[in-house]
C-alpha cells in the first residue's frame, strides 16, 4: 500500500510527500499523522512512521528527523546520525548517505526536497514564513554545494497558498522587503504571503531547477492544515532518499 500523495523517482532519487491517508491515527488526527505525540497516540505515530519507512525500504530509525524551530540551520547527516537523541535543532538536512531517508514535517509550511542526482547529494528543508525570511532553503543549497552538489533540482510540496495565507499588512511588507516574490493577496483581497513563490525565487537566483508539486493545505481536506484545523491538526512529511549508485564517494 502506497501511503504517499506524491511519489516520484527522478534519475533514481525518490521524492515523496504524504497526505493524510493510509495510516493508523484515529479522528481527529486520522489517518497518517506524522506529528508529535501531543494529542495523538504515540503508538499510532510510530506505526505511521513504520509504514513510511517500509515504503522506502528502510528501518524506521533510518527516517531521519530534526527538531524544527523555524530557523536557518542545516544539519549534515553522517554515518552515525541514526536515531539521534535529542534530535538536532534545525529546519533542514543534507546528506550523501544512501541508507537514510530525510524527513521534514509540515501542516501549512512548505516542505522542499532537493537533489543533485549526478553528484549524489540530497537535502530536505522546512520553510514557513520565518524560514523564508531567514533563508533556510538558500542555506540548504549552500550546504549541499559544500558536499559537492552542482546541478540541484528542488521539488516544492503542499503548503498554505498565497490565495489563503492571510497575514497582517506589516508582516507581509517585512517579508516582501527581503523576498519580493512572496508578496501576495488573498482571494478575498487582504494581505498574504506566498511562501512557495518566495522560495522558488530564492532557488532561481541560485540556479536551481524548481518543480512544483504544490497543493493548498488550507483548501484541501486531503491535507493537514494547522490554519484550518487548529491544535488537532496532524503533520504531513516530505521525504527523500538517495539510491546507493548515486551516493557520493
Amino acid at each position: 500500500m502506497n501511503v504517499f500523495g506524491y511519489d516520484e523517482v527522478r534519475d533514481g532519487v525518490r521524492f515523496a510527500f504524504t497526505d493524510r491517508f493510509g495510516g493508523a491515527s484515529q479522528p481527529p488526527y486520522g489517518e497518517l499523522n506524522l506529528g508529535s505525540a501531543q494529542g495523538d497516540e504515540a503508538s499510532a505515530i510510530a506505526e505511521n512512521f513504520r509504514l513510511v519507512a517500509t515504503e522506502f525500504g528502510v528501518a524506521p530509525e533510518r527516517v531521519i528527523r530534526v527538531n524544527q524551530v523555524h530557523g536557518p540551520d542545516v544539519h549534515v547527516v553522517g554515518p552515525g546520525d541514526i536515531a539521534i537523541d535529542p534530535r538536532p535543532r534545525a529546519d533542514a538536512m543534507v546528506t550523501t548517505q544512501s541508507d537514510v531517508v530525510l524527513c521534514v514535517r509540515a501542516a501549512d509550511c512548505l516542505p522542499v526536497l532537493l537533489a543533485d542526482q549526478t553528484n549524489g547529494v540530497i537535502g530536505a528543508a522546512h520553510s514557513g514564513r520565518k524560514g523564508l525570511y531567514v533563508g533556510v532553503v538558500p542555506a540548504t543549497v549552500k550546504a549541499m554545494r559544500a558536499l559537492g552538489a552542482e546541478h540541484i533540482t528542488a521539488v516544492l510540496g503542499p503548503y498554505a497558498c498565497g490565495n489563503c495565507y492571510e497575514v497582517p499588512a506589516d508582516m507581509r511588507a517585512e517579508v516582501a522587503e527581503r523576498v519580493p516574490a512572496s508578496y501576495a493577496e488573498t482571494s478575498w483581497g487582504t494581505p498574504s504571503i506566498d511562501v512557495a513563490a518566495g522560495v522558488a525565487a530564492q532557488l532561481a537566483e541560485l540556479d536551481c531547477t524548481v518543480v512544483k508539486a504544490t497543493a493548498c493545505t488550507i483548501e484541501s481536506e486531503n491535507l493537514y492544515s494547522y490554519r484550518r484545523e487548529g491544535a488537532v491538526s496532524g503533520r504531513m512529511a516530505g521525504l527523500i532518499r538517495l539510491p546507493s549508485r548515486l551516493a557520493a564517494a
